[in-house]
């Protein structure tokens, strides 16, 4: 199962941006006129995880107050909390005093950079390997002076060099993946960079992942000031909406027990491919099953739940979910009507696109019905139907297309 834990490193002084952290939190300076911090989060509720842990230290008040605050926003079976490290421990030390609250593999990041891809591709890595204790993201840079170098030798980590350097090479790009037992052996001061990824490393137990995507590091000010226009724009993409049953998963007529779901031949992989290249998943469904007496609207939570988890172990996961249980004429009176929602009408499709920042332009529909393409081109958007086969086929001939 892939970790549904996210911690992120929220105790820095962020001295190099001078005044402006004097009085503020670095991961809460405001960027696209909102909280750094609170991009962080909603990208880790994006990816499917439930537990965010923020791990305080400099002004930590603010910080606790901002995770009281932005819990009242959070989706259901979300949760965040704070701990607050009695003095400086360095991230390493942070992270030891925070374990009895680590999960036994969690996701790090640090709260003051944001790399946009696909976060789960690190677990994804980490179940076909044995012996390592860390998984590293890693961007490639023209020029490493500012972040140092970390060496390669397939997908081990062999050797971190200081900043300093400069040149093109791999750089640390602040997403990891990291074991409980690892932690557990930290000291109680420590940086978990600078000391403790590097003896791992020497032992053979720490892991890399290249991968591309948007990278910025606010704590510069030159970088902060970049970040004020470039931060937003990386949440406009565009978004694949897919139909479920008999397009996701084998359609068994209602299909709502988790035990019934199993997703059409390159369905997984589907996913995976948009995930990778930056789009949006949705799934928009009709649900008269609810509205007919065969089950209820938890069911359909249910079953959404298993697909998730199913997913993810994959390294792929769906962003939102959108379904309708009303059906006119439906024999459970309180869904008896006609609903906006109900393909062919396109409100599910709207309300994602009124939520998220949707690239309308470059997004589409798989569908297998006329009702599932023609919600779509109510919404402005082309449908493509998929009348069976390797779904993942048909993904990458629409995006080669």
């Amino acid at each position: 199962m892939a970790p549904e834990q996210c911690v992120i490193l929220a105790g820095g002084l962020g001295t190099r941006l001078g005044d402006m952290t004097k009085q503020c939190p670095k991961p809460l300076l405001l960027v696209g006129g909102k909280p750094f911090l609170s991009y962080l989060v909603q990208e880790a509720i994006r990816f499917g995880f439930k537990r965010i842990l923020l791990l305080a230290g400099y002004l930590s008040d603010q910080i606790e107050d901002f995770a009281r605050d932005i819990a009242q926003e959070l989706p259901p079976g979300v949760s965040i909390s704070v701990i607050s490290e009695p003095a400086p421990m360095g991230t390493g030390g942070a992270l030891r005093f925070a374990l009895p609250q680590l999960d036994e593999q969690f996701y790090l990041l640090n709260g003051d950079s944001w790399f946009c891809f696909n976060w789960l591709e690190l677990a994804s890595v980490a179940s076909s390997k044995d012996d390592w204790d860390a998984v590293l993201s890693l961007r490639t840079l023209e020029d490493t002076g500012r972040y140092g170098v970390v060496r390669l030798d397939g997908q081990q980590v062999t050797e971190f060099h200081e900043r300093g350097g400069g040149g093109p090479g791999y750089v640390n790009a602040g997403v990891y993946l990291l074991k409980r037992s690892f932690v557990a052996s930290f000291p109680d001061k420590a940086s978990l960079e600078r000391d403790l990824l590097p003896m791992q490393a020497v032992a053979g137990r720490v892991l890399g992942v290249p991968t591309h995507g948007f990278f910025i590091d606010i704590g510069v000010p030159d970088d902060f000031a970049t970040a004020q226009d470039s931060v937003p724009k990386q949440l406009v993409k565009p978004a694949v909406f897919f139909d479920r049953d008999g397009v996701l998963n084998q359609d068994r007529g209602y299909t709502h027990k988790p035990d019934d779901l199993s997703f059409v031949d390159g369905a997984e992989m589907a996913v995976k491919r948009l995930n990778d290249a930056g789009y949006y998943v949705f799934v928009v469904t009709n649900q008269s099953g609810v509205a007919r007496g065969y089950y209820e609207e938890s069911a359909v939570t249910t079953f959404h739940t298993e697909m998730q988890r199913r997913l993810r172990s994959l390294g792929a996961h769906v962003d939102d979910w959108r379904y309708c249980p009303f059906l006119l004429g439906a024999p459970l009176k309180h869904y008896d009507r006609a609903h906006p929602w109900r393909k062919p009408e396109p409100g599910m499709i709207i309300d994602l696109m009124t939520n998220w920042s949707v690239d309308v332009e470059r997004s589409f529909l798989i569908g297998d019905k006329p009702t599932d393409i023609e919600a779509a081109n109510r919404a402005g958007i082309e449908g493509f139907v998929y009348a069976g086969g390797n779904l993942d086929q048909l993904v990458g001939d629409i995006l080669s297309a």
